[in-house]
């Protein structure tokens, strides 16, 4: 049995979907206008371990991720311009071009993360007629209208609009900033579509379609009520994913125009949002210079699914605080792991069902992947056989997607590498404990990574 913490009922409960052992998930996709960082692809890895762990427990899942390339505008007050139109201006290239390169690149990103491709990847801008029809729908029931820049959902014909916060509309309407625009019948009242501005330079947006209300582009959140529609086949989803900064507009949002149009409530019966990442206990960002992409890990010498295994060490509605040494930890642990798959493979390989058992509970309860990391750990520690072990954490990693099965390269530890490793040893001998751990430091801002263990001491390469 799983559990999860469904944000829209503000508690763990026991997850049932809504055909017996067949799941519907939608995860909010990247806004292909730069590259990924670390803090989205902490969301993109949750989704992954929850789609790994349904698969693992016997579900069939349908799973869509979507790239959103057009109508996300800088603003959640839909005010601004499109993120692609100005990636598009910063580089000197179109708005198609930069929505090609950066889905590239995250999908790169993502293999490189062991992230399995979703069953569906729409694009927003594949979907425009379905994102038309929708509107058109809402329309029809009296559900939006049209002012001077678009066509606009009346948030108060929504009765429960807000239940995904835990606000009433008057509620949000009291806690609402200054309104940008006074057309709008309500504050909380968002774009369904919007009719094209010219660039912020005077020329033609790259991006705009016909409509029966003239040229424009779709506003961001119609995109995805839109596109779980039409790949997932259904009004109603069993489980939306995406980061908790979604939560008070876009997933609001696409609760209220997707019960709207269909009719059918609720729109998704299981919401499960990832936490944000911190960085050296700090918010990630550029001004901070503590903004990292994946090619940055790499740069330092890690690899890819030691990120991966840092962000199981922290439960995904908890903070996670990134930091050079916590990574270090992650890939030396990970390097470790692998060790125990390349033992001596002889003997029985069945055996390990206490573990298996035990590693389940962990992931039906909440996806709680510290707990599970534990008993792998637990596992590989224990006194079964090499074989039984082989065979346990190759199955456990059917949801770590750690290539715990993969053999590290062989490689020549440099001379003045060795020399630092004996001096060091020297000195951990005479009791000059400060001066042996300067020179660990020395050896791992060289690039490598000194380990001691039981049998002694271990130097490898982090590239």
């Amino acid at each position: 049995m799983v559990k999860l913490y469904n944000t829209l009922a503000k508690k763990v409960e026991k997850f049932v979907p809504l055909y017996p052992k067949r799941v519907t998930l939608y995860c909010c996709g990247p806004t292909v206008y730069d590259y990924a960082h670390i803090g989205n692809f902490r969301t993109y890895t949750m989704t992954d371990f929850l789609v790994r762990t349904l698969r693992y427990v016997g579900y069939t899942v349908k799973y869509s991720m979507n790239i959103t390339d057009v109508g996300h505008l800088v603003s959640n007050a839909d005010e601004g311009e499109d993120k692609l139109e100005k990636g598009a201006r910063r580089e000197g290239k179109t708005a198609w071009d930069i929505a090609r390169f950066y889905t590239e690149a995250f999908i790169v990103d993502s293999r490189k993360l062991n992230l399995l491709p979703p069953d569906a990847r729409p694009h927003a801008t594949d979907y425009i007629q379905e994102q038309i029809a929708m509107v058109k729908t809402l329309l029809a029931k009296d559900f939006a209208y049209t002012i001077d820049d678009g066509m606009y959902f009346d948030t108060s014909k929504f009765p429960s609009y807000g239940q995904l916060t835990g606000q009433n509309i008057e509620e949000l309407k009291a806690g609402a900033r200054v309104e940008p625009n006074p057309q709008k019948r309500n504050p909380a009242d968002f774009a369904l579509w919007k009719f094209s501005p010219p660039g912020a330079d005077g020329k033609k947006r790259d991006m705009e379609w016909d409509s029966p209300w003239g040229k424009g582009f779709p506003g961001w959140h119609i995109e995805c009520s839109a596109m779980s529609r039409a790949t997932l086949g259904a009004d109603q989803l069993d489980i939306h994913t995406g980061g908790a900064d979604l939560v008070p507009v876009h997933h609001t949002n696409e609760i209220a125009q997707s019960e709207a149009a269909s009719g059918k409530s609720p729109f998704v019966r299981f919401w499960v949002h990832g936490q944000f990442i911190m960085v050296d206990g700090e918010k990630m960002s550029k001004s901070r210079g503590n903004f990292y992409r994946l090619t940055d890990i790499e740069a330092k010498g890690f690899e890819p699914l030691a990120l991966r295994y840092l962000y199981m060490t922290a439960h995904y509605r908890a903070y996670l605080n990134f930091t050079w040494e916590a990574l270090a930890s992650a890939q030396q642990s990970l390097t470790e792991l692998r060790q125990h798959i390349l033992m001596d493979g002889s003997g029985n390989a069945r055996g390990g069902d206490p573990f298996k058992k035990k590693f389940q509970e962990a992931l039906s309860n909440d996806l709680n992947m510290p707990q599970a990391l534990a008993v792998v750990w637990e596992a590989a520690r224990s006194d079964l056989s090499a074989a039984q072990k082989r065979t346990l954490l190759l199955d456990f990693d059917k949801v770590l997607g750690l290539d715990v099965g993969r053999a590290p390269k062989e490689e020549v530890i440099p001379k003045n590498i060795s020399e630092l490793v004996e001096k060091r040893e020297q000195l951990r001998k005479e009791k000059r404990f400060d001066e042996a751990d300067a020179i660990r430091k020395d050896i791992e801002d060289k690039g490598y990574i000194v380990e001691d263990t039981p049998r002694g001491i271990r130097v490898t390469s982090r590239e």
